[in-house]
């Protein structure tokens, strides 16, 4: 009897599996036939080759963008209406209590309020593109031709139809993601409330003080940092231009981009778009190829202003009524909740202190109106050569980027891009929250385009970008206090110098490179305390195989800790990033030796006990986690690659079965940029979590020759062949042209033909 009912149980386990399957199948859309749909104006097909990547042939620019519409919606449908929700701080209203901080900071942001306002600035020709992908994107949804993504089966919805302010609000959100400059302001004012000036000269200068603000949950914002430069064709084997581009961002699944070729009767455009949006964000347009980094332009202030009686605040003509509106946040599962929202000229207050009734009001570009962004990135996907793409670029406004590209007649160039303010005075170098009642602060235009750093055609023959310093001494005007550190562009510049010409093949070893000038740096200055023989004959390569790699950043990790602290206690994962510089300046006898001696302990400690005592702590670490043989110890082995699912990470046993969580090499200091968590109670863990999520290579002198790779895969759905299957493509420098080719072909006829 109980083997009996042991094997209905069982057989009922196989249904019940078996039925999920089938139901988890049927989520996967149609990507084989002909099918009518509202909105195309004439039949559009729609090709995916091998790897799952869209090629799409329409008559038309509308009917490409219809069609690229109707493609991503089948592939990352929950990835667009999840970045929509943030940005509009709706993700409540399908996951429940866990996003309601989010949401109602969003809501006090105003992202998705500035996407409707970007909207009716945009020229109509713009206006009607967008609205075109976003009808594609509704055909899908009105089709029904499968079951709603998994996402939407777990979550138990639906999403709403697609608008054109749905797109634009993903520029807002990368434009957030890319303008962190509020939050190192907050840092700098807790450090400045409780350490001694001396510290604070040596951290940052500064002579402010304000109360802290509490933290929001940023559990889907993260940071950017990318790679670009661009040949001349004296440099190439070609004799044409060669342009390379890696933005680096956190590693999730989906993945951020998308890669696609859409053909016109206009020609051609190849590259990475991203879900929600009908631009090809970084790519070429049979004519012209370009690509992307951050600026780390200082586009943000934190205004202290001084709330008044009866709504208002101080400004320097008197009391002004602060703008307000209520909002509502429906919480599936709960009660709505309604966040009062306040504003002031300076722009949203993001905290309220109600004991000193001061509050902070963020202003930044990003929140502009008139932000024509997008408007920009459609007329350089149609710019016909370099100095039309230029043109283009004066409608750029946010996030500030450095753009290089070239054309097929052989020009290449470079521009800083995008709104960066000036104020009336600078404040402690932009580094401090800034009273607001007086004025004297406030910001009084823009840098304009054309003083902007940019160039064309240098007699180097390239330029190269790696979110570095791009303005000398003598520039006139304040871009930012806070460029990333060289060693990345250096070693771009040395492999660029390195050889007479270069070809498709040397640009991806630039770009794959795992020298680390940060080690070639430090190890030195390490060894002179504590020598090691694995550090002392290691090729500073931070290859996964090698158990030096290992070695030097657990060391580096550990001292950062011993100078660090003592003095930023819980702060230190937000300050010490990483950041090799304060380490080499205290161990060459710098202003940051002093950080060395230990402010607890009653004797006066130097950096060489510190570097011992750091070498000592990581040692035992390792040992802990990978045993006593170093010779068995692996980088890889530390350092692996996870890919989040925004939700399925939520559910271990689904994460663990879709997360690749492979090996990878490189760091936070090498081109092949691999960032190694700050965080870890062991010692002895550096998982891979925000590198190169693209990698881009163009030749203009066949743009077909160009090469791409994801991080990821095209399709969002974990029951898709294509989910991940660019991982291992990614991780060991294989690349894909994108041709036209397909291995599946779906067309798209009018419901009404003409």
């Amino acid at each position: 009897m109980i083997g009996r009912l042991a094997l209905w149980a069982f057989g009922l386990v196989l249904l019940a599996t078996g039925a999920l399957g089938t139901i988890l199948m049927a989520t996967l859309p149609k990507l084989d036939g002909a099918i009518s749909v509202p909105g195309a104006s004439a039949g559009i097909e729609i090709q995916r080759d091998e790897m799952g990547i869209v090629t799409i042939r329409a008559r038309s620019d509308a009917d490409a963008a219809f069609a690229l519409g109707y493609a991503h919606a089948q592939d990352r449908l929950f990835q667009m209406d999840l970045t929509r929700r943030l940005g509009a701080g709706r993700l409540s209203e399908v996951i429940g209590a866990p996003t309601v901080e989010t949401d109602r900071f969003m809501r006090r942001l105003g992202l998705y309020r500035a996407a409707v306002a970007n909207l009716a600035h945009l020229p109509r020709d713009a206006q009607r593109f967008l609205q075109a992908y976003a009808d594609g994107v509704n055909a899908y949804l009105a089709r029904r031709d499968s079951l709603p993504a998994p996402e939407f089966l777990l979550l138990g919805y639906r999403p709403e139809p697609w608008t054109p302010a749905d797109s634009l609000v993903w520029g807002r959100l990368m434009a957030w993601q890319l303008s962190g400059n509020w939050r190192d302001e907050r840092l700098r004012q807790v450090l400045a409330d409780r350490l001694p000036p001396q510290v604070m000269q040596v951290l940052w200068p500064t002579n402010q003080n304000h109360a802290f603000l509490d933290d929001p949950h940023w559990t889907l914002l993260g940071a950017g940092a990318s790679n670009n430069w661009v040949l001349a064709g004296s440099r190439s084997v070609t004799g044409k231009p060669l342009l390379a581009n890696d933005p680096h961002l956190a590693l999730d699944m989906p993945a951020a981009w998308y890669l696609a070729r859409l053909e016109t009767p206009a020609g051609r455009l190849v590259g990475a778009t991203a879900p929600g949006v009908p631009l090809i964000i970084i790519g070429d347009n049979d004519h012209v190829a370009w690509g992307f980094t951050t600026t780390n332009a200082d586009t943000q202030d934190l205004f202290v202003e001084t709330l008044l009686p009866g709504g208002r605040y101080a400004t320097p003509t008197g009391p002004q009524p602060l703008l307000k509106r209520d909002e509502t946040i429906a919480v599936k599962g709960g009660a709505s909740v309604v966040e009062t929202v306040l504003e002031t000229r300076h722009g949203p207050l993001i905290q309220i202190d109600q004991a000193t009734q001061r509050a902070y009001a963020l202003a930044w570009t990003g929140l502009a109106p008139d932000d024509g962004t997008a408007a920009a990135l459609l007329a350089m996907s149609r710019a016909p050569s370099a100095a039309a793409f230029h043109d283009a670029l004066r409608r750029f406004d946010s996030p500030v980027q450095n753009v290089v590209y070239a054309d097929d007649a052989g020009a290449i160039g470079f521009a800083t891009i995008g709104r960066i303010p000036i104020r009336k005075n600078l404040l402690n170098g932009s580094l401090m929250p800034v009273p607001g009642e007086s004025g004297d602060y406030d910001w009084v235009g823009m840098i304009p385009f054309d003083a902007l750093p940019q160039g064309m055609n240098p007699p180097v023959g390239y330029f190269a970008t790696a979110n570095n310093r791009i303005t000398d001494a003598q520039y006139p005007y304040f871009v930012t206090a806070h460029w990333d550190a060289d060693y990345r562009v250096d070693r771009i510049r040395q492999m660029i110098e390195a050889r007479p010409k270069h070809d498709l093949d040397s640009m991806i070893a630039i770009q794959r490179d795992t020298y680390s000038l940060a080690a070639q740096t430090l190890v030195p200055l390490l060894l002179a305390s504590e020598p090691d023989a694995r550090l002392s004959s290691w090729d500073r390569r931070m290859d996964r195989a090698g158990a030096a790699p290992l070695i030097f950043d657990a060391w580096i990790r550990e001292l950062a800790h011993g100078l660090l602290d003592d003095v930023l206690g819980a702060d230190f994962s937000d300050f010490w990033f990483w950041d090799a510089k304060i380490l080499t300046e205290a161990l060459q006898g710098g202003p940051a030796a002093q950080l060395c001696d230990d402010s607890g302990t009653p004797v006066v400690e130097d950096c060489a006990w510190q570097v011992r005592q750091a070498y000592d702590r990581a040692m035992k670490a390792l040992d802990r986690a990978y045993g006593t043989d170093s010779s068995l110890w692996q980088w890889g082995e530390a350092h692996r690659a996870h890919f989040p699912h925004p939700l399925f990470r939520h559910l271990p046993v689904l994460q663990a079965w879709l997360d690749p969580d492979i090996p990878t090499d490189g760091d936070f200091f090498t081109v092949d940029r691999a960032v190694p968590q700050v965080d870890d109670p062991t010692g002895a863990s550096f998982d891979d979590m925000h590198g190169a999520g693209l990698r881009a290579v163009f030749d203009l002198g066949d743009l077909d020759r160009s090469r791409f790779v994801i991080a990821g895969g095209q399709s969002g759905n974990p029951m898709s062949n294509h989910y991940a299957d660019f991982i291992g493509s990614w991780r060991d420098g294989v690349y894909f042209a994108i041709l036209g080719r397909g291995r599946n072909r779906l067309t798209l006829n009018p419901s009404h033909p003409a």
